[in-house]
């Protein structure tokens, strides 16, 4: 039976226990934002696997609430080594004896997304064929770091991250076949490797989006990518993507479960998760 399982600050709703299904549409991998948790969007992940996905939710070593390290102690490494993350995950889901012949197969391969929040936002554009180019984070925090102040402040170290290598291999991975990006970092890709982008890339934006102005991330992406549509989440800041937790937690851009007033996050969340389902169904 469906059950609340607490953990920590968020929990899910799950059926602990109980038989797996013997195939599942696709599988969707979801990529948490920086210093976040595997558990903080499980409602959307509740609504996917509801419609039938399976749905793997990484913690993203060296990025999360508990370990930092990736940004922090690691900087060069931290564009590249988030997609790898989730390429890593795909690897093992797909080779596994158990999950990989479940999830569902057309002429292309086994159907495969991916959704992220924020630096996974990042992430998963990256999979789809963006390109980081870490310098123009220096550029444009000298040029409108007092308008883009928190993600400027966060990103001192990786500001000066190589831009990857001529003969590097490359970040995106062709079996992710859609991607939803939900108040993604954008600054950081090279525009022209944008354009290029062929897979399917949906953007969600809050509209008052203080830790990643719109006008810098969101709304500049969609400008970029030829393949995109771009919704837009009226009287929402960043973290309306996120579960509220049920204790408060602080952030560069307060807590976490502090919205406008008049914002109906858990409404607002059973409605993306719907739009969410459709939008894979179409693509995958």
């Amino acid at each position: 039976a469906v059950r609340s399982v607490a953990r920590g600050p968020f929990g899910v709703r799950a059926a602990p226990g109980a038989p797996a299904a013997a195939s599942v549409r696709g599988l969707i991998l979801m990529s948490h934002g920086t210093a976040g948790t595997e558990l903080g969007h499980a409602r959307l992940a509740e609504a996917l696997a509801a419609h039938g996905y399976l749905v793997a939710a990484l913690r993203h070593p060296g990025d999360n609430w508990q370990d930092q390290s990736l940004r922090t102690r690691r900087a060069e490494q931290y564009f590249d080594e988030r997609p790898r993350q989730v390429s890593r995950v795909i690897d093992a889901l797909l080779a596994d004896a158990a999950w990989g012949p479940r999830i569902a197969r057309d002429a292309r391969g086994p159907r495969v997304g991916a959704v992220g929040h924020s630096a996974g936002g990042y992430t998963v554009i990256a999979l789809a064929g963006g390109r980081p180019a870490p310098q123009r984070i220096a550029t444009h925090c000298r040029e409108h770091g007092a308008d883009d102040a928190i993600f400027c402040g966060l990103s001192r170290g990786t500001s000066g991250a190589p831009q990857p290598a001529a003969g590097a291999p490359p970040l995106m991975d062709a079996r992710v076949h859609a991607v939803a990006a939900l108040s993604p970092v954008g600054v950081v890709f090279d525009p022209e490797s944008l354009r290029r982008v062929t897979t399917p890339v949906a953007i969600w934006v809050a509209d008052l989006d203080r830790f990643l102005p719109p006008r810098f991330h969101a709304e500049w992406l969609a400008q970029q990518l030829p393949s995109t549509s771009l919704h837009r989440v009226p009287n929402a800041w960043h973290y309306a993507f996120m579960d509220a937790p049920t204790t408060p937690i602080p952030s560069p851009d307060g807590d976490l479960a502090a919205d406008p007033p008049g914002f109906a996050r858990s409404r607002f969340l059973e409605q993306l998760g719907r739009e969410l389902s459709d939008y894979f169904d179409a693509n995958l």
